[in-house]
């Protein structure tokens, strides 16, 4: 019958094969997806309404603009901005030479009276000032380089700092000589260009400085010296104006550049007690938070998106050709595997807030792909990887406007890669340690590279972030160490880190068989040695066989005598023994094998290797010698093959029979003398076709290709423990003892 078929029947174990359970698992994990999910994609809603007071806190979905605090940050930012000034280069010292121009024409002109020039002077003078100035802020609005405000200010505050002439200034003016008047200009010009290169806000300070200039130049009449003061004076403008534009382009900028202020998730945004203002009501409302505004929309996108991850996972689970793909108890593994991976993304979402942004780099989110690479298949952690990428990008997402932060999908993905590829074959718990420690330095090269790629982080939050990643190295290989012993002792997974701790040499069980059974311990090394390498030739389990032949025959430990291999320099007992009873004796080595296995708690996969190795074959040796025996009392009919049989039950796994098959040829080949390569190929052959014959097979499905490669495989390695040797003759020259010979021999296998 078959092996599925026969559990199938067994109603208590018939559910790790029920489809309908299969399908419940899938409802399961959809359910577990939506729950992760839903708080961060679906914020929770309330029942509230404007006028009455919140029943409870109510917390923050989410990291949400403060609209009010951010337009109070902005226009604190705008009101430190400093008002812009510009500096317009005027051109004054036009304005002096338009003065001594008309200084010269008029005091030329001997027609004209004092009288006149005097009046034309208080005339003039005002006038030109007042074109002067008109004609170059003309010119500035022509050619567009000054805005009109700015335009306007400087028309201001020019005519509010004009200076006037004093009026006894213009009696004297006519009494200048052309010579004079020759000699102050250029000493005027030099003073206004020197003067008006400075940033000039109030015109009357500078003016004050005219005095001391004018004096210390080669003027040497007091007259002249006097006249260019008050020239100089009416040329002397501001040059510095405030740029009213200029400053409310900069308070933009400058509110522009004030980052949004966010709520951070899970603070309290309106507390129990606290009266519903109509404010209150709206922001609420803007967050879809209110029960009687909600839309069922977001919730069935959410459903629609984890059926599909859910679906994907059960597809490529069908699809596989491990025994996950028929299996539910591997299946409920690898869900609580997603779960638990899941339940650590959650819990550290919880504490993530604007203060540590990247604290959800702290979580192991390679834990889960760890565990499904040592205790399933790296095929599906590779799919796992996938899955929790896409739940992390998020799970982890604080942008209340992207449902998907790509930088945590990115990270997730590329660690658990590393720790897939880092985690293969671990044979110890040291290599777990190693694997966190890539994740590790994976997962700051990736973020690092993000980072510097974005430019914006300040060297605080790359610090945390890159921190961050280290730890959640060290935290993978932390829970995962921790989690294996859990799932070990929980789904009876065999796992190799624990095969290779059960292989040591230095647990008690091997150490009893090495000092109570040596010969026992030899055989069952060679066994060990055989069924790894035949195991591995047909895809199955090699480290389970050789563990599980170092175990195999410890049951022979509570009689060691009774065994050939043990008896060295002792009679056989059997030899004066009815064969029922060494039969007996015989077969209660596999039943107290696993009696102390189960003592020692040994898992179950090596205690059915020690049950059902030899299956139920036949002892030949007793029960023809009891066969004999009943036939010498004249009564062959009274002894019954089956009775000298073993209990069996036939081998459940491939890996079962390939330690049956070794344990026989081992010894059988053993027992030949200097066999060579036909009596090895011959004598396996036939130890495997006699267990086909006998339906030794029937449960463990292996094929007859793999049994033939299982016979070519064994030969191999039988000729490479077995092979030809020198025989040495018993009398040598003094010159050739078996030292020399020895040496001889290696040399020329060298």
């Amino acid at each position: 019958m078959n092996n599925i078929q026969r559990k199938l029947q067994n109603p208590l174990v018939g559910w790790k094969y029920s489809a309908l359970v299969r399908f419940l698992l899938f409802i399961l994990l959809t359910a577990v997806l939506y729950a992760s999910l839903t708080n961060r994609m679906i914020p929770q809603t309330y029942d509230i309404q404007v006028g009455t007071t919140a029943e409870k806190d109510i917390l923050a979905p989410r990291a949400i603009e403060n609209a009010i605090a951010t337009e109070k940050a902005k226009e604190d930012a705008a009101q430190h901005v400093q008002p812009v000034y510009r500096i317009v280069s005027l051109k004054n010292e036009a304005l002096i030479e338009a003065m001594f121009e008309k200084l010269q024409q008029i005091n030329a002109d001997s027609e004209v009276t004092l009288g006149d020039k005097v009046n034309i002077f208080k005339s003039v003078f005002p006038i030109l000032a007042q074109d002067h100035m008109d004609k170059q802020i003309q010119s500035f609005a022509i050619s567009g380089q000054y805005n009109d405000a700015l335009l306007q200010e400087m028309r201001k505050k020019i005519n509010e700092q004009q200076y006037r002439i004093p009026e006894e200034t213009f009696y004297k003016m006519p009494r200048l000589p052309k010579e004079d008047l020759t000699l102050m200009e250029p000493v005027a010009k030099e003073i206004v260009t020197r003067l008006m290169n400075d940033q000039i806000m109030e015109a009357q300070t500078v003016r004050a400085k005219v005095a001391e200039l004018v004096n210390s130049s080669t003027l040497t009449k007091s007259m002249s010296r006097e006249m260019v003061q008050e020239i100089v004076r009416a040329a002397i403008t501001p040059n510095k104006f405030l740029d009213q534009k200029g400053t409310e382009t900069a308070k933009g900028h400058a509110r522009d550049n004030v980052k949004p202020v966010f709520v951070n998730k899970n603070d309290v945004l309106v507390s129990k007690g606290e009266p519903i203002t109509a404010d209150i009501y709206q922001r609420l409302s803007s967050l879809d938070m209110l029960q009687d505004e909600a839309s069922y929309w977001p919730r069935i996108g959410l459903i629609i998106m984890v059926l599909m991850l859910a679906l994907a996972v059960f597809m490529f689970v069908k699809q596989s050709t491990l025994s996950i793909s028929s299996n539910n108890v591997q299946l409920v593994m690898l869900l609580l595997i997603i779960i638990i991976n899941l339940l650590g993304m959650k819990l550290f979402s919880l504490v993530q807030n604007l203060d540590y942004p990247y604290i959800g780099l702290l979580a192991p989110t390679a834990m889960g792909v760890m565990l499904i690479v040592i205790l399933l298949d790296e095929k599906l952690a590779f799919m796992g990887a996938m899955l929790f990428a896409v739940m992390a990008s998020m799970i982890f997402n604080m942008d209340h406007l992207q449902s998907f932060d790509f930088r945590y999908g990115l990270v997730t993905m590329a660690t658990s890669f590393a720790a897939i590829f880092s985690i293969q074959r671990a044979g110890q718990r040291s290599t777990i340690l190693k694997a966190g420690v890539i994740v590790a330095l994976m997962g700051m090269l990736l973020m690092g590279s993000l980072l510097l790629i974005e430019d914006h982080e300040s060297k605080r939050n790359m610090l945390f972030a890159l921190s961050f990643i280290v730890g959640s190295g060290l935290l993978t290989a932390v829970f995962v160490i921790g989690l294996l012993p859990f799932f070990e002792t929980a789904f009876g997974i065999l796992s190799p880190l624990k095969l290779v701790e059960l292989s040591n040499p230095n647990h008690p069980l091997l150490r009893k068989l090495l000092t109570e059974t040596p010969g026992t311990y030899h055989h069952s090394i060679m066994v060990g040695n055989l069924a790894e390498t035949a195991a591995e030739a047909i895809g199955a389990d090699g480290l389970l066989c050789r563990v599980g032949a170092y175990y195999h025959d410890i049951g022979k430990t509570k009689r060691p005598a009774y065994f050939i291999e043990n008896q060295t320099n002792i009679e056989n007992p059997h030899d004066k023994m009815d064969p029922e009873l060494s039969k007996s004796i015989i077969v209660a080595h596999a039943r107290d094998g696993v009696e102390m296995l189960k003592e020692y708690h040994i898992p179950k996969q090596i205690r059915d290797i020690a049950e059902q190795h030899h299956g139920t074959t036949l002892l030949q040796f007793f029960y023809h010698k009891a066969k004999k025996i009943a036939e010498a009392a004249g009564d062959p009919t009274s002894v019954d093959e089956q009775d000298y049989r073993y209990d069996g039950p036939l081998a459940q796994s491939k890996e079962v029979a390939i330690v049956g098959i070794a344990d026989c040829v081992e010894a059988a080949v053993r027992s030949l003398r200097s066999p060579n390569m036909e009596q090895i190929d011959s004598m396996v052959r036939k130890i495997i076709k006699g267990r086909l014959d006998d339906g030794q097979f029937n449960d463990c499905d292996l094929t007859t290709k793999e049994l033939d490669q299982i016979a070519k495989t064994l030969n191999e390695t039988l000729l490479g423990i077995f092979h030809s040797r020198i025989e040495y003759p018993t009398n040598l020259p003094a010159g050739n003892q078996p030292s020399t010979i020895q040496n001889q021999e290696k040399e020329k296998r060298s």
